[in-house]
């Protein structure tokens, strides 16, 4: 085959063949003036070469790309012949796979970083609602101990006033049992009193009759001295018309009528005290009769206080049995108020808590951020 080609030719081909086969595939056959075989062999040379070369520089390309993590840079099959198009052809198979996966993948990647952020944001966010929640746990259970210390001292002071208001209840209830003794005692008295002055009355009255009739036994007194005292007149007249014989007779004609006129005046004494004894009596049976009205109506008054005392008596031993509620109520509030502290207090411990858990969940978060942050930055330098 060779046998028509000049050392020059032959030493040229090989020296394109070593450069070839070294990887420069710039290297070709130049000024080919054989003829025949040798030429075509020289050609033929150069046109596998160049389709070499076309199909290394398509290859590399396309490499270059997809280590730039680009998948569109296909190797031109237009040209490609026999294993070089098939080689082509498979290898922009492998390059859609492979863009498709990666699309994929970086689909998935897109989809874990939205919800990673989210994730990471919400656990962010809820760590820092959590932080404030624990706070102002915290807040509300010291205000809650705070206020409930204040209670516990107001129930405290409200059961030793309830105390002190039950014991004034006993104390009143004890005098207004004793007051009501005294009422029913003067009530008695009164009673009495009414008893007395209507006898006083009656002795009165009958006092008064006696003196009404004494005065009329003083008025038939008094006419008798008038007569007396007219008929000495009478006699004094006689005796002096009988003359000497009627002196004796005028003596005691004028005796008569001096006794006449004493008796009538004394009578009138006796007439004038005997009306101021009337007068007195009557202002006495008036002034008993007013006593008697006074009496009774001290009497209704003493009924009514009484009665007043009785209903407020009731009113104190309600007042009493309302106190012994009111004590066994704030008894149980100091105890509830007590519970409410120990809560409070527990709730503060557990607000604590969750103020150190949502601080380590806020801590974990950022870290979980920056390793997310950093594993897709990793992959997307990889994709």
């Amino acid at each position: 085959m060779f046998g028509k080609c000049s050392d020059k030719e032959l030493q040229q081909i090989l020296d394109v063949c070593i450069a070839v086969s070294n990887g420069d595939f710039e290297a070709r056959i130049t000024n080919i003036k054989a003829k025949g075989k040798t030429a075509e062999v020289m050609n033929a040379i150069n046109l596998m070469i160049d389709r070499t070369d076309a199909f290394m520089r398509e290859s590399t390309a396309s490499l270059e790309y997809i280590s730039q993590n680009k998948y569109y840079r296909r190797i031109a099959e237009k040209g490609m012949v026999g294993s070089f198009g098939v080689a082509s052809k498979t290898i922009n198979q492998a390059m859609d796979s492979m863009e498709n996966r990666v699309t994929t993948f970086s689909d998935i990647i897109d989809q874990f970083q939205n919800s990673m952020g989210s994730i990471v944001s919400t656990v962010s966010s809820a760590s820092t609602e959590l932080n404030a929640t624990s706070e102002t746990m915290t807040g509300t259970a010291n205000q809650t101990s705070e206020q409930a210390t204040v209670v516990a001292a107001a129930a405290e002071e409200a059961s030793v006033n309830v105390q002190t208001v039950a014991s004034a209840a006993d104390q009143l209830s004890g005098a207004i049992n004793e007051i009501n003794q005294q009422v029913l005692q003067s009530s008695s008295v009164s009673i009495e009193a009414v008893k007395e002055a209507q006898a006083t009355a009656t002795m009165i009255s009958t006092l008064s009759d006696s003196s009404q009739k004494i005065g009329e036994v003083m008025h038939l007194i008094k006419d008798i001295a008038e007569q007396t005292n007219l008929l000495a007149l009478n006699a004094t007249i006689e005796a002096a018309r009988a003359g000497e014989a009627g002196k004796g007779f005028a003596v005691v004609a004028s005796e008569v009528k001096n006794l006449a006129n004493q008796s009538a005046k004394a009578t009138e004494e006796i007439a004038h005290q005997i009306s101021g004894v009337q007068d007195a009596t009557n202002n006495a049976v008036a002034a008993v009769d007013k006593i008697k009205s006074v009496i009774e109506q001290i009497n209704k008054s003493f009924t009514a206080i009484s009665a007043a005392i009785e209903e407020q008596g009731a009113a104190t031993r309600e007042i009493a049995r309302n106190v012994d509620e009111a004590s066994a109520g704030t008894t149980e509030v100091t105890t509830n108020i007590q519970k409410v502290t120990q809560g409070s207090v527990e709730t503060g411990n557990a607000s604590q808590d969750v103020l150190i858990a949502s601080a380590e969940l806020a801590k974990q978060g950022e870290i979980l951020n920056t390793e997310v942050t950093s594993f897709l930055s990793s992959v997307r330098t990889v994709l």
